[in-house]
């Protein structure tokens, strides 16, 4: 059983180094094509593909269950818009160190803007710790690039793809734009509390689901949320922003980060993990209402089981 072991175990890594090289390919293309026809090509074939998915089908449901009161029409439109988007960052992804040209001594108008670089600044120079939140919306990849620039110390928590090849080539291009980076992985809280004590910052998207999590209301509906940065911001008290990407016409985009957030606090005073957790993620419910073609419908967002729903849904109508 051990020999038959072997060939699988070899086939496996060549299997991924002719992926990577295929992968690297395809990434040389997108360079050589530039940010902006790369993104359009991305949109072009994710728009054509994506309805083929299964994901389109919880895109769907998605957006009825969030926009009852949206026609058929509307629906299918919003949902090939976010697979436009999702395409567009894509191709976009080769080219991220150019995307972000952010200067605020230019006059000069670049692909990017930001709208509260100052928050930027004093969590770079304030000495403590602080915590930063984002989620999937428009090219979500930019404000780690926008930390590194402006030499603000923070770990980007990431989600590695399923496919190896794929992450490899990744975690090289955002090793090339970003600073600290933290794979989600068994012992990553380690790790990211260490960031932390050393007064440096993390930034983390909070929009998918966690099985494990704690129950927020997301759009009018019970949804689990990875209960971290609330732990972190109890323990270190720390400030905590809201930072997001928003696409804009011609190929531009715009940076917002939060003043820090007023978190809700236990009797004692100390931060209260869920309370803190449902206003992050309100905040993130308004920045998606807002600009619902740039986010990322086709997640599964809402897995609650139903015994733990009948337990929320009073809160969740309170909201």
């Amino acid at each position: 059983m051990q020999n038959s072991k072997r060939p699988r175990s070899l086939v496996s890594r060549l299997t991924e180094t002719v992926m990577v090289g295929v992968v690297r390919s395809v990434f040389a293309l997108s360079r050589a094509l530039g940010p902006e026809r790369s993104g359009a090509v991305g949109a072009a074939l994710a728009r054509w593909i994506g309805p083929w998915l299964g994901a389109h089908r919880t895109a769907l449901n998605n957006i009825r269950a969030v926009y009852p009161e949206k026609t058929e029409a509307e629906v299918k439109a919003l949902a090939l818009a976010a697979w436009d988007n999702l395409g567009r960052t894509g191709g976009e992804y080769p080219h991220l160190g150019r995307l972000f040209d952010y200067d605020p001594d230019s006059e000069a108008v670049g692909r990017t803007e930001v709208d509260g670089i100052e928050h930027f600044l004093s969590l770079r120079d304030d000495g403590q710790p602080g915590i930063i939140f984002s989620a999937h919306l428009a090219n979500w990849e930019l404000p780690a690039i926008c930390a590194a620039r402006f030499g603000l110390d923070a770990t980007a928590v990431f989600r590695a793809p399923n496919d190896p090849a794929i992450a490899r080539v990744l975690h090289e291009i955002r090793s090339e734009t970003m600073g600290g980076l933290e794979a989600a992985r068994q012992g990553a809280a380690f790790a990211m509390q260490g960031a932390l004590e050393k007064g440096g910052h993390l930034g983390m998207l909070i929009d998918q689901h966690f099985t494990r999590g704690v129950v927020v209301n997301f759009m009018g509906r019970p949804a689990l949320v990875n209960p971290i940065l609330g732990k972190f911001a109890r323990r270190f008290d720390c400030p905590v922003h809201g930072v997001r990407v928003i696409r804009l016409p011609n190929h531009r985009f715009r940076l917002q980060l939060t003043p820090p957030l007023n978190l809700p606090r236990d009797p004692d005073g100390q931060i209260n993990v869920e309370g803190a957790m449902q206003v992050m993620t309100s905040v993130v419910e308004t920045w998606v209402r807002e600009n619902p073609e740039q986010w990322l419908w086709m997640h599964r967002r809402w897995r609650v089981p139903p015994k733990v729903q009948g337990t929320v849904q009073a809160k969740v109508s309170s909201h």
